[in-house]
């Protein structure tokens, strides 16, 4: 017992969340600089242009922040659209997918009845939907229905699945004590869903990013940071695309951090969180 006291007394407090915070950053640290010294390695030893070192790439990136694009739009105005557009759709998805997959899951027979016709929708990609969108839609309203079929079905697939995964010892306790069918939904059904609905979410942003990328390339809108790459790409400036990929993968890698931490907090007491 004194063994496992002194253990948890080394590894909680102040002082001991201080030094693995500083480890994980000097990790990460340590991993991006072995990444950029390898992809410097590379671009040299090939000699390509289609490879550009990341010093070209350093150089794109504070061209495109001083001076904008070649049409003079801010690399700032390029992702700040892209978001807001990510944001609209998700929010969209995650308001009508969560419900329904609710729905569906505490009534199976809802499920059942819509599965011939909701299920071979799921499997189209969501890319597939643009020439349609395009020509039935225009401006922001296209990207937010091609972002909300992104994110859309795997929300509305893991809140379902995780319904009938409830403790069934949880439900017959709150009956027991007299709960009614709502307060079995409110206080024992949610909570538990909810991980997996957040983890539904970090799957749907994924496949978000995915829709409006090639949606801005397609839809001939000014700004997007896939209307970016694509300039450049048209252009063969490499180094500003490589700036466009990299935007995309910081802000995902951000927006997914910020779930996990969300995650983290509301379900401090949970022993398997996601990674």
């Amino acid at each position: 017992m004194t063994a496992k006291k002194e253990i948890q007394k080394t590894t909680s407090g102040p002082g001991w969340a201080y030094k693995a915070t500083v480890y994980k950053l000097l990790r990460s640290i340590t991993v991006l600089a072995v990444f950029a010294l390898v992809w410097h390695v590379l671009a040299v030893l090939t000699k390509s242009a289609f490879i550009p070192a990341p010093l070209a790439v350093s150089k794109a990136f504070c061209g495109l922040c001083v001076n904008g694009d070649v049409e003079g739009y801010s690399l700032l105005s390029h992702t700040g659209n892209s978001l807001m557009r990510i944001f609209a759709g998700f929010l969209l998805g995650c308001v009508t997918a969560i419900p329904l997959g609710l729905l569906m899951g505490l009534y199976p027979p809802s499920y059942a009845t819509s599965k011939v016709f909701i299920e071979p929708i799921r499997f189209i990609p969501p890319i597939a939907w643009i020439p349609l969108s395009i020509v039935l839609l225009s401006g922001f309203s296209r990207y937010t229905f091609l972002i909300w079929l992104g994110a859309f079905f795997p929300i509305w697939v893991n809140t379902m699945a995780a319904v009938p995964k409830v403790n069934p010892v949880f439900i017959n306790v709150a009956k027991v004590y007299g709960a009614t069918r709502w307060e079995i939904i409110r206080k024992v059904i949610w909570p538990s869903v909810l991980p997996d609905i957040i983890s539904g979410m970090r799957v749907g942003l994924g496949v978000a990013w995915m829709c409006i990328v090639a949606a801005e390339m397609i839809g001939g809108e000014g700004t997007g940071v896939g209307r970016l790459i694509l300039k450049y790409a048209e252009l063969l400036k490499l180094p500003e695309v490589v700036v466009g990929m990299l935007i995309i993968g910081i802000v995902g890698y951000i927006m997914n951090e910020l779930l996990l931490r969300l995650e983290r907090r509301l379900f401090a007491w949970r022993t398997e969180l996601s990674f």
